[in-house]
């Protein structure tokens, strides 16, 4: 009934830039925070950004100053800006988010990642 779906990942250079996008789809009465973690291969999954349903923002010490989340509520949508982008920024990112669904009910979401390679 809910899902989110992940894109804007691919390849890019140290120092290049990429925006990614999360779309929140389905039977959707409202959505609280919104998050972005990511995975690197062989390591476990680590906190980026989040943002409240007010716009109220925080980022991971690892991105702070480099990555901007923002959201877009009346489109459902929940942004991750990258710049300066480091080799050890790769990893596959993932967007989470609190949603009460049509049906009353409350649940976390998860998407299924989009990739990120960085290349030196």
């Amino acid at each position: 009934q809910v899902q989110l779906v992940e894109s804007g990942g691919g390849l890019v250079q140290a120092g290049g830039s990429l925006r990614l996008s999360c779309l929140a789809s389905g039977y959707i009465s409202s959505i609280g925070t919104m998050n972005w973690y990511r995975q690197a291969p062989g390591k476990q999954r680590e906190f980026c950004a989040s943002i409240t349903s007010g716009g109220s923002t925080n980022h991971a010490d690892s991105v702070k100053g480099r990555f901007t989340i923002s959201r877009d509520n009346a489109k459902n949508t929940v942004f991750l800006q990258m710049n300066s982008l480091k080799p050890e920024d790769t990893a596959v990112y993932y967007c989470n988010a609190d949603i009460w669904t049509a049906m009353g009910a409350y649940r976390n979401y998860w998407g299924q990642g989009t990739q990120v390679t960085v290349s030196s």
